[in-house]
């Protein structure tokens, strides 16, 4: 299974940021793709177009949340473990794209692909299929060591 291909063709097809991450995962969540896509819906375009955070790292979030996410509020540790669990994706995505902002990321003064023969590095072109891989990428790693570790 390779879930950062399988977000990535979602994404193709037209499905938002959001929609391509979670819609990849469907399968190994257990959840039907017409449900994961209502759910994540809102959040393309950095929250219903409003460029806040990523809808790739949103979708990041929420599959960590079915994955490993807390239902009893009395249970501070798992809540604890849980959090740290979303600060280290939201890192990760933060350390390869400088930013988990929608507005930052389009920002073609500010993004910057190393692959790009354009001056300096600019990348003219939105770069939401990128991301959206990356934040697929990052979740496999994540996760696939979570569950070695016996989260």
């Amino acid at each position: 299974m390779n879930n950062s291909k399988d977000a990535v063709k979602l994404f193709k097809e037209g499905y938002n940021c959001s929609q391509a991450v979670i819609g990849a995962y469907c399968d190994e969540l257990g959840m039907d793709l017409e449900t994961a896509l209502r759910l994540s819906s809102s959040f393309g375009g950095g929250m219903g177009s409003l460029r806040e955070v990523c809808g790739a790292v949103s979708s990041m979030f929420m599959v960590a949340g079915l994955k490993y996410g807390y239902a009893d509020p009395k249970d501070k540790a798992l809540k604890q473990k849980h959090y740290e669990l979303i600060q280290e994706l939201s890192q990760r995505f933060k350390e390869k794209n400088g930013s988990i902002i929608c507005r930052e990321l389009l920002n073609p003064e500010t993004y910057r692909d190393a692959s790009s023969t354009k001056e300096g590095g600019l990348h003219k072109k939105r770069p939401c299929v990128e991301l959206v891989e990356c934040a697929a990428e990052i979740i496999d790693d994540v996760l696939n060591t979570r569950a070695l570790a016996s989260y």
